[in-house]
């Protein structure tokens, strides 16, 4: 009997990939930036570990309710569309046969398989059809509003759990230094991780996310440290 074969691609591992770093990133970044600017003003060891925890609280929150109303906005502009689908297959059924087969003639296929392809697959599921073939849209690919912020929420705590534990266990004379250097040495791994399982090049994708976090966290230092001299 023979096995069968399943074609592993790249390209299936991108969706996923994209959200859990960028979630990732963006709570070494952001929590690593907030943890440096109050560092630098000089405040009390317990306040910058207060400060830690607010942000990545405060962040998971954001991201999650951001990816919840933003996937909810995609989930109704798809559910609208299937009901127009619907109402249009509804009030002219042959009509939609031909512009799936169109659709099909478009793709490479001759006018007569199109016309027995478009046809079977109507008569088995004519608004799943129309909805993959279409419009784009199918159970894999849909709008989950839920899982999308429950996603985003975990990554982003995951990445600035990082920045937290260590100005909670760093001395606080070396709470700056040691907050840049394991921020950036993961944020230089994550960017690495995902360049190589995407089939990128490491190197530009390590040097990216670094000059750009490390900027982040010069920036949000000047301020602490202006800010600081004045109060």
């Amino acid at each position: 009997m023979a096995r069968r074969h399943k074609e592993q691609h790249r390209l299936e591992t991108i969706g996923w990939l994209r959200a859990a770093v960028l979630g990732a990133n963006d709570g070494i970044v952001s929590t690593a930036s907030l943890v440096i600017g109050v560092a630098s003003a000089h405040t009390a060891h317990g306040s910058i570990v207060l400060t830690a925890v607010a942000g990545l609280v405060a962040g998971a929150m954001s991201m999650a309710t951001g990816e919840y109303v933003s996937v909810s906005s995609q989930a109704d502009t798809e559910e609208a569309a299937l009901v127009e689908e619907q109402a249009e297959l509804n009030a002219d059924f042959p009509r939609e046969q031909r512009e799936l087969t169109a659709i099909y003639v478009r793709r490479g296929l001759d006018f007569p398989l199109a016309k027995q392809v478009a046809e079977k697959l109507m008569a088995h599921d004519a608004l799943g059809t129309h909805a993959r073939d279409e419009l784009g849209i199918s159970t894999t690919t849909s709008a989950q509003p839920l899982q999308a912020a429950l996603a985003s929420a975990c990554s982003f705590s995951v990445g600035a759990a990082l920045p937290a534990a260590v100005a909670a266990l760093a001395p606080e004379s070396a709470v700056i230094p040691a907050i840049v250097i394991s921020a950036l040495a993961s944020l230089a791994f994550l960017g690495g991780l995902a360049a190589k399982t995407g089939g990128a090049k490491v190197g530009p994708g390590v040097i990216r996310v670094v000059f750009w976090s490390a900027l982040a966290m010069g920036v949000s230092s000047g301020v602490g440290t202006l800010f600081g001299a004045v109060a």
